[in-house]
């Protein structure tokens, strides 16, 4: 295994990893809440009177702050090497993972193992391990 040098950015992902700390830190020092993706999103579909207004909040922020990092100079060069379908295929799966795991990789990884709970410390590992053997088997077995 080698590390791709020109493609390394460590001060640029640890900034990033400081900024979703401190956000997730935030909302549950400010709001009691746990910045778990799905269940912010998921609970939009079932309004509670006092619920949708930070969510949509957090939710717009997750949109809006990549296009500001954009329209101030930054560059974003995503590339991804699938298709619509397999995207669309991706996203479900990752949907009913979380549904099946009660959580999502912010919540449980995030979250969850900054709190110790081990819950989410088996299903980050579920997750990871999941994500593992997806490579292994779409790279090495059915390429």
């Amino acid at each position: 295994m080698s590390i791709d040098f020109a493609h390394f950015t460590p001060w640029a992902s640890l900034a990033g990893g400081v900024l979703i700390g401190t956000a997730a830190a935030m909302l549950v020092l400010l709001n009691g809440r746990i910045a778990g993706i799905s269940g912010i999103l998921g609970a939009l579909f079932v309004p509670r009177s006092g619920e949708v207004l930070w969510r949509v909040a957090f939710l717009a922020g997750l949109l809006v702050a990549p296009a500001l990092w954009h329209l101030a100079g930054g560059t974003v060069l995503a590339r991804i090497e699938a298709g619509y379908g397999t995207l669309v295929v991706a996203g479900l799966l990752v949907g009913l993972g979380t549904s099946y795991g009660s959580g999502c990789t912010s919540g449980h990884g995030v979250c969850g193992l900054s709190r110790l709970s081990p819950r989410s410390l088996v299903a980050t590992a579920a997750f990871m391990l999941s994500g593992f053997a997806t490579v292994y088997v779409a790279r090495h077995l059915l390429a």
